[in-house]
């Protein structure tokens, strides 16, 4: 219930914001005209649809109508895109997955091409290994599967000879920030997917990943993706702000 509560708010605020934001950030009058005469355009194609050069004429503004719109469009909805992607990226270490429940094994994958020999995972106490290692042959990629006897938050340790590179892994039942992964180069990766810094340029680990089990919301009796959602609800409540505040998109 409380991720659904959570988008529901997110929804309502951002698309409250999305339309004040494009109104104060666009031509309104401009806007107007522009889809008044699109309207024409279209009414003109149906009212004169056996004259054909009226047809051609009109069609031909409508589609320069189409184009002067989006102009006059574009840099209001990349003020607000910008800013909600962003914004999407933090929400999502929220909502786009679970921690762990207690007793429920998951996956912590290192990938260290030429150093997996030399490479091991070391546990808090509230951690076990409830499984041998697993290192497929051919790849760079070794598997620990691990069990949290209780909820809390935890430090996982990979160690290469001398060093040490821990992940954060959350067993719990509530909503809390998470991060999958964690790389040491991979910008954009990092940017979209992880919630810790970047493991050193010098480290032998090319990344460490931490399975979490996607979250589905329960909304009118389907399972939703929290994002879907999102844009689902916000697009509504925007539409609905846009009537009340007389705010032309």
């Amino acid at each position: 219930m409380l991720p659904l509560l959570l988008v529901t708010a997110v929804s309502l605020v951002i698309g409250l914001l999305m339309v004040l934001l494009f109104g104060y950030t666009s031509d309104q009058k401009a806007i107007k005209v522009a889809k008044d005469q699109l309207k024409a355009h279209l009414l003109a194609v149906r009212l004169f649809q056996d004259q054909l050069p009226v047809v051609v004429g009109s069609y031909g503004r409508i589609i320069r109508g189409t184009g002067r719109y989006i102009r006059l469009a574009f840099m209001p909805l990349l003020y607000v895109i910008v800013p909600i992607t962003l914004l999407i990226v933090q929400i999502d270490r929220y909502l786009g997955q679970k921690p762990f429940a207690p007793e429920q094994a998951f996956l912590v994958k290192a990938t260290a091409p030429g150093a997996l020999d030399s490479l091991s995972l070391d546990l808090p106490e509230a951690l076990k290994l409830s499984a041998p290692p697993l290192h497929i042959p051919g790849e760079y990629d070794i598997m620990w599967r691990v069990v949290g006897d209780q909820p809390g938050v935890y430090d996982v340790f990979d160690v290469s000879g001398d060093l040490i590179f821990p992940t954060r892994v959350v067993v719990s039942g509530g909503v809390e920030r998470l991060s999958p992964a964690r790389f040491r180069d991979h910008f954009w990766e990092r940017l979209f997917t992880s919630a810790e810094p970047a493991l050193p340029g010098s480290s032998p680990v090319d990344s460490i990943a931490v399975n979490y089990p996607s979250r589905d919301i329960r909304f009118a009796w389907i399972g939703w993706n929290w994002i879907v959602l999102f844009f689902v609800l916000s697009m509504i409540a925007g539409f609905a702000f846009k009537e009340i505040l007389g705010i032309e998109i």
